[in-house]
């Protein structure tokens, strides 16, 4: 008997130790996240996960393009615990220093031109001829709002790219020109409706959204997807100017490679579950897990850019994040 009993108590040791720091506290509330539309798949799973270990929270999110949601809280004062970002540029120009201290660079992603089944040219389409298929007549194709969303301007830096890779003069023109306006779309999910309704032929989007919604896609060449920091020298050539601050200005976005960021806000309402929250999805065993099994490749650990910002963070989340230019 007191064999059993021990054995009963050595088992529930085991697994009291095997649960993660994140899942260790008694939290309750609400949790507001603003993040990038192209994260709502995975993010509705980490949700799930984080509230089976804390079932007196509740994380209510709002998807959209990163700059709409970056410019709810700083222009419209909406209340927020965390911001999640599809360019952690976003989070740096609209919301550091004066809504957040910390900006956490935690996966990256690439474009792709998506397509379904009843697209035009669907069986002629492939990676050195796509500029050619979207230029046919008929064609219906188009990508997000650059002014509201990454992907947006991405997209349209996909196309200055592709012209200096493929030696095309005037490529990007002609197909700026081709584009219909009502082919763009707010955010780059909506997309999505688009191509599997039939309604649009190819769509620029992240390859973990194509991935996500079980979509065709033609891979694009590295020199042009924005995928890969070492190329970074090639994509700064493009150049998107989007709206900026204050009515009439702009912004010029500069080609990088694509880096997801997010942060917790200063007045964040809910702090110690948003805290929790931020390091669940920041753990390789939580939330970069299910990223990168969702076609999205997490930076394993999340990084920042100066100690600086380390120190700005809760501690909770500094074991989880190395500091890295």
């Amino acid at each position: 008997m007191k064999i059993l009993c021990l054995s009963a108590m050595l088992l529930a040791f085991s697994t009291l130790i095997a649960v993660p720091s994140f899942a260790a506290e008694k939290l309750s509330g609400d949790v507001i996240m603003l993040h990038a539309g192209s994260l709502s798949v995975p993010l509705a799973k980490m949700v799930k996960e984080f509230e089976a270990m804390h079932p007196d929270v509740n994380i209510k999110r709002t998807a959209g393009g990163s700059t709409k949601m970056a410019r709810m809280i700083s222009e419209q004062g909406k209340p927020a615990d965390i911001m999640a970002s599809a360019d952690y540029v976003v989070i740096d120009k609209n919301l550091i220093p004066k809504y957040a201290d910390f900006n956490i660079r935690f996966a990256t992603n690439q474009l792709v031109l998506c397509y379904t089944d009843k697209s035009k040219f669907a069986a002629e389409i492939n990676t050195d001829n796509w500029y050619e298929i979207i230029q046919n007549k008929g064609v219906v194709w188009g990508h997000s709002d650059p002014n509201l969303d990454p992907c947006g301007y991405r997209s349209v830096m996909v196309l200055q790219l592709a012209e200096k890779f493929y030696g095309k003069a005037g490529l990007f023109d002609k197909l700026v020109s081709i584009r219909k306006d009502e082919w763009i779309r707010p955010k780059a999910v909506q997309l999505v409706a688009d191509l599997k309704s039939g309604n649009m032929d190819y769509a620029f989007e992240y390859l973990s959204v194509a991935v996500q919604h079980g979509l065709k896609y033609v891979p694009l060449n590295k020199h042009i997807n924005l995928s890969d920091y070492k190329y970074n020298n090639f994509y700064k050539q493009a150049k998107v100017a989007v709206t900026g601050k204050k009515p009439g200005t702009t912004i010029d976005r500069i080609g990088k490679s694509i880096t997801y960021g997010i942060t917790q806000l200063k007045d964040a309402p809910n702090k110690p579950a948003a805290t929790a929250f931020m390091a669940y999805m920041l753990s390789p065993e939580g939330g970069l897990k299910i990223l990168k099994e969702m076609g999205q490749p997490p930076f394993i650990p999340a990084i920042v850019p100066d100690e600086a910002m380390f120190k700005n963070m809760p501690k909770q989340l500094q074991k989880l994040i190395k500091v890295k230019k």
